[in-house]
């Protein structure tokens, strides 16, 4: 081998070197978004915002920050995360609606299993709330006010596709009753709307109603999980659903991360170990839990078994939306 093609081995070689160094991710200086395809002060805006604060020390002191890119049922920022660069700089926070999307709109915009799946984050408690005024006290008072009064009952919801409206098909469809609802565009207008009494209630993310129930603002009545939960203190005394007679009846709705289709596997998988960091991280986890959540730890932070449990929740939320007839076009 000549001493020549030895230095151009070597060149060659530096070059390489140099070249991974340059791609290295996250790059220095460069800042990782977060789109959050809600409006910002609602409940996955506020777990965003949470997990981006979390996530910036496992990446190295990145600057990570969310854009909100909220409308049409969170179809707007899921397709503008869907349709960005795919370098991993551009990733997606949202909730349940990720499962809805396919049966709620023909064409949203994306499909929902060409993302690059990152993992689970957490897990969100419903309640049912009602205005402040309402003169029940209890499930059992609530629920008799309901059946006296079917035709005048107000329920609000968040919009086509939110939490609150998927929680409000499952809760109408228990209660076999059809309601009057009323949608509005995000939830912080909703609940403005019951804390004033325009509304009488809604089912809704204890991470939106959490400071509202502490503050007296409204009243909380029942849990729609399996078992009840005993943080933040203010839920400790409520009965779940299935307590109170309607059995079965398990809710809650999770929020994951996702980057674009084709994000390199080596980014994919930086990506997810500073997400299993951050869900470890004692902050993140002690301002879910003030908010209600509960921060997921199995194996559903796994790329794979994330997007299993999204298909499972395709399947089981499609069999509620078109039971209800319930689509946006």
């Amino acid at each position: 081998m000549s001493k020549l093609f030895k230095l151009t081995l070597a060149a060659g070689a530096a070059l390489l070197a140099v070249g991974a160094q340059a791609q290295a991710f996250p790059a220095p200086g460069k800042s990782i978004t977060l789109i959050v395809p809600f409006a910002a002060g609602g409940p996955t805006d506020k777990v965003a915002r949470d997990l981006a604060e979390a996530l910036r020390k496992p990446l190295g002191g990145a600057t990570v920050v969310v854009d909100n890119a909220a409308g049409a049922g969170s179809t707007i920022g899921t397709a503008k995360a869907f349709r960005a660069p795919a370098d991993g700089y551009t990733l997606l926070v949202t909730h349940v609606g990720m499962a809805t999307t396919p049966t709620l709109y023909r064409n949203p915009g994306y499909k929902y299993d060409e993302f690059e799946y990152l993992g689970l984050i957490n897990e969100v408690p419903m309640v049912v709330v009602a205005k402040p005024t309402l003169a029940a006290n209890s499930w059992a008072e609530l629920n008799g006010w309901i059946t006296q009064n079917k035709s005048k009952v107000n329920m609000a919801h968040a919009g086509l596709g939110s939490a609150s409206h998927l929680c409000g098909l499952m809760l109408q469809s228990a209660l076999k009753t059809e309601l009057t609802t009323v949608p509005y565009k995000g939830t912080a207008p909703a609940m403005t709307d019951l804390i004033g009494g325009q509304v009488d209630f809604m089912c809704d993310q204890t991470t939106n109603t959490t400071s509202q129930v502490e503050g007296k603002k409204i009243k909380a009545y029942a849990m729609s999980t399996a078992k009840r939960i005993t943080t933040p203190a203010v839920y400790k005394d409520l009965p779940t659903l299935d307590e109170v007679g309607l059995k079965d009846f398990n809710v809650s709705i999770w929020h994951g991360l996702y980057a674009p289709k084709g994000t390199p596997a080596a980014v994919v998988k930086t990506l997810n170990d500073a997400l299993k960091a951050a869900l470890k991280d004692p902050d993140f986890i002690k301002k879910e839990e003030g908010l209600g959540a509960v921060v997921v730890t199995d194996g559903r932070t796994n790329p794979a078994e994330h997007k299993k449990f999204v298909a499972s929740e395709v399947a089981k939320w499609g069999a509620v939306i078109k039971a209800a007839g319930q689509y946006a076009d």
